[in-house]
C-alpha cells in the first residue's frame, strides 16, 4: 500500500503504529486502526499533516534504533510508550488523523450504536444547554471591526 507522500518503509512503520495505538477488538468486534480499509484511508488523509508524520515517524525511528515493523511486541509497545511521553506536535498531528478515520469507519461506528452516515441532511439532535453561560462573551467589547467603518477610513 505504498502511497508517493510516504516511503514504503515510513508506511510500514505507521501501519504498525495504528495497529498499536488502536488494536483491533474481539470484545467489540471491531478491526484495529491498521486494519486495509482504515489504513487506507489513513494515508489518503494526510494532506495538511504530511510533514509533521514524516516528522512523528522518523521520530519514532530513532527511538526504535530501526524499524518500527520489525520490533517484537513487547518492545513495539515499550517504544509507544515512550514516543507518547514525548508529544509534540508532530505526534499529535499523527494521532489526529488515525483517529479521524478510524472513527469515520461504518464498522466501528455501528459498534458504537450510532448510524455511519454524515450528520446532515438528517443532523443530530443536541441537548440544549445553560446559554447563561455565553454571557461574559456577549458582554465584552467586540474584538473586531465592522466592515463599515472599515470602509470609511
Amino acid at each position: 500500500m505504498p502511497t508517493p507522500d510516504l516511503t514504503a518503509e515510513q508506511v510500514r512503520d505507521f501501519r504498525a503504529l495504528a495497529g498499536t495505538i488502536i488494536p483491533p477488538s474481539t470484545t467489540y468486534g471491531v478491526p484495529g486502526a491498521d486494519d486495509e480499509r482504515i489504513f487506507g484511508d489513513i494515508l489518503k488523509s494526510l494532506e495538511r499533516d504530511h510533514d509533521d508524520i514524516c516528522r512523528a515517524l522518523a521520530h519514532l525511528v530513532r527511538l526504535a534504533g530501526g524499524a518500527f515493523v520489525h520490533l517484537d511486541p513487547a518492545r513495539r509497545s515499550e517504544v509507544a510508550s515512550t514516543f507518547r511521553e514525548a508529544g509534540g506536535a508532530p505526534l499529535a498531528a499523527l494521532v489526529r488523523v488515525v483517529l479521524l478515520c478510524y472513527y469515520r469507519d461504518d464498522r466501528v461506528m455501528h459498534s458504537l450504536g450510532l448510524e455511519p452516515r454524515p450528520p446532515f441532511p438528517k443532523g443530530h439532535v443536541v441537548e440544549q444547554g445553560d446559554w447563561s453561560l455565553l454571557d461574559p462573551v456577549r458582554q465584552r467589547p467586540p474584538m473586531y471591526r465592522l466592515a463599515d467603518q472599515a470602509k470609511s477610513r
